[in-house]
């Protein structure tokens, strides 16, 4: 999902201000693309992959890329999501992050590009994040997201993620929506095994959103595995 790859790109960060720049890689292999609850992948697996660079100065850029399935009315087959942002921290463990996305679809012509901007904090296992795009999903419809995470340690290399977040603006008229996730990830060597519950409080009937698996918004049980170069 797209919050895993930020993070993920704030992980190679903290990594690279310790000693020079870094530039990496990660493949992921999902059994549904799910963007804050909702399926676009017609509840089907995707395969992505990103790109990151960061720098000694707090500066990051990347890209990532998924397959996607809007139905057989719509020409676009791939998303992909340019990246650059600005993150630090301080010596009590606040930290902060701002940037901005644009997600693109090439060889789309009924998918619009779109821009998002973003602004968060971390504290601990905590983070908070707010989103805001002036044209969400090419709608030219202001949408905002607003959403918290949590990631505890466990015994035996698991790692626990909490997530929620909430959609609301002009863009989502009356569907705000609120989506949330359970998770737990195994590190095995040097791949990391994911399992998650995502759901969101919609009802099958809302509007914006299809009755069959089209942009299915219904809890699911959602497995991955990925691996980040160098090794």
């Amino acid at each position: 999902m797209r919050i895993v790859r930020i993070a993920t790109a704030l992980g190679l960060l903290g990594a690279a201000t310790a000693a020079h720049a870094e530039l990496s890689a990660t493949v992921t292999g999902i059994s549904d693309y799910r963007f804050r609850g909702i399926s676009l992948t017609n509840d089907d697996p995707a395969l992505q992959g990103s790109l990151d660079w960061a720098g000694e100065n707090g500066f990051y850029v990347g890209a990532w890329a998924s397959n996607i399935d809007y139905g057989n009315d719509v020409d676009g087959d791939i998303e992909v999501d340019l990246y650059a942002g600005f993150a630090g921290g301080a010596e009590d463990g606040l930290g902060w992050d701002v940037g901005i996305v644009w997600y693109a679809y090439p060889g789309a012509d009924d998918i619009d590009d779109y821009p998002e901007i973003y602004a968060g904090l971390s504290f601990g296992v905590f983070d908070v994040k707010q989103w805001y795009s002036n044209d969400l999903g090419g709608t030219e419809l202001d949408g905002w997201y607003t959403e918290g995470n949590a990631s505890f340690a466990l015994p035996a290399n698991l790692t626990l993620n909490l997530h929620a977040g909430y959609n609301y603006g002009d863009a989502f008229d009356n569907t705000e929506y609120l989506d949330y996730s359970i998770g737990l990830a195994y590190t095995l060597g040097n791949f990391e095994l994911g399992l998650a519950w995502i759901d969101t409080d919609l009802d099958d009937g809302d509007a914006l959103f299809s009755d069959d698996d089209l942009f299915n918004s219904d809890g699911t049980v959602v497995v991955s595995v990925s691996t980040s170069f160098p090794w």
